[in-house]
């Protein structure tokens, strides 16, 4: 079975994660290593004092992944370099609440740990849903695992990461993907 790491930016208690988690793993072994609170707008901020500290982290009794007491790109660091003893085939940084467009792309926690994965050689997606009241993430979270599948089972170019945003509508409304260059627009 193909492992997926997912990460994100809103924290590790976020619905957004949790759906991608549940969808994901219908498919994929699936491990969590999520900010244990929310570090929207980091960009891709590393921690260079303070120690990380990790803790496990339950949901409805099961265990769920690992909280980290630092960025999101700290997550997906930590988490190739020390704690994921197996290769990863793609790291999911989401699904992150409102769109990662135009130049906010620099300021995006989920965006970065997606080039954080890139960066340490493991194929990368950061999936973001375009609002910001009552998401219904679970259009993107099959659109996520559509997109894993693809990049799993075609690759992508080096030093290549992927932003899908997707938009909050039903999943049968989504008509397809379209490959763009990020705009400038703010």
């Amino acid at each position: 079975m193909k492992r997926v790491l997912i990460t994100n930016d809103d924290g590790i208690y976020a619905k957004g994660i949790e759906v991608l988690f549940f969808e994901l793993r219908k498919e994929f072994e699936v491990i969590v290593v999520a900010p244990e609170t929310e570090q929207s707008a980091v960009g891709h901020a590393i921690t260079l004092i303070n120690p990380l500290r990790l803790k496990k982290i339950n949901r409805n009794g099961e265990f769920f992944g690992y909280a980290i007491n630092g960025t999101p790109a700290d997550c997906v660091k930590l988490a190739i370099k020390e704690l994921v003893k197996e290769p990863l085939d793609l790291v999911v940084s989401g699904i992150n609440l409102g769109a990662n467009v135009g130049i906010n792309v620099i300021y995006s926690g989920t965006v970065s740990a997606a080039t954080e994965g890139t960066m340490m050689g493991v194929p990368s997606i950061a999936v973001s849903i375009d609002t910001f009241k009552d998401p219904d993430f679970r259009p993107a979270a099959k659109v996520a695992r559509q997109i894993a599948r693809m990049v799993i089972e075609k690759g992508l170019p080096d030093n290549t990461s992927l932003n899908v945003n997707v938009p909050a509508v039903p999943y049968e409304e989504i008509k397809g993907f379209a490959i763009t260059k990020q705009g400038t627009s703010r």
